[in-house]
């Protein structure tokens, strides 16, 4: 269970960080709905609602905060007996999941890539042409997508989702963003 009297600190580790940020946005969310509810006057009988409304909020956010899986180290693909290093990545709100992984040079990868939001679309995206990468993949909300390509060059290259909501900040602004290392 999360420690709701935490303070949120640099030393923190990204993801817990990532985690109180996105139950912050949510709370700024809720009451930024209840100050439209309030200056709108609304019929009074609505106004009763916004405490349950409020509890709900909460406990759903607090549910999901705690129930977020921890991101752990470098995930190493694994070959198939076919010779395609091959692995499932999440997409969720502004994360991947695992968010390292290391693959070997000159050998295909394929990667299924599942976004688990509900309203927001991501991309996945590796753009490094010194190193001879270029994917670009958008993955829309809810959808999965298998991507193929093979490495050729050792070394490590920023994976990152640049969808934005204009005037809002970038999904890679908001901490989407992972890497690849190749062996």
């Amino acid at each position: 269970m999360t420690n709701m009297s935490e303070e949120i600190t640099p030393e923190m580790p990204r993801s817990r960080r990532q985690k109180w940020l996105k139950l912050l946005e949510k709370v700024d969310q809720f009451l930024s709905f209840l100050l439209e509810v309030t200056m709108a006057k609304v019929p009074i009988r609505w106004l009763h609602m916004l405490p349950t409304v409020g509890l709900l909020t909460s406990v759903v956010v607090t549910i999901a905060v705690a129930t977020e899986p921890s991101q752990s180290g470098p995930m190493v693909i694994p070959f198939a007996t076919d010779g395609v290093q091959r692995a499932a990545i999440t997409l969720d709100s502004y994360s991947y999941a695992p968010s390292h992984v290391i693959v070997e040079a000159g050998k295909p990868v394929e990667l299924t890539l599942t976004s688990v939001t509900t309203l927001i679309p991501h991309n996945f995206i590796i753009k490094d042409p010194a190193g001879g990468l270029s994917v670009e993949q958008d993955v829309g909300a809810g959808k999965t997508v298998t991507i193929t390509f093979t490495p050729t060059q050792r070394g490590t290259f920023p994976i990152y989702c640049d969808k934005r909501l204009w005037p809002l900040p970038s999904h890679r602004d908001k901490g989407m963003e992972g890497t690849l290392e190749v062996r």
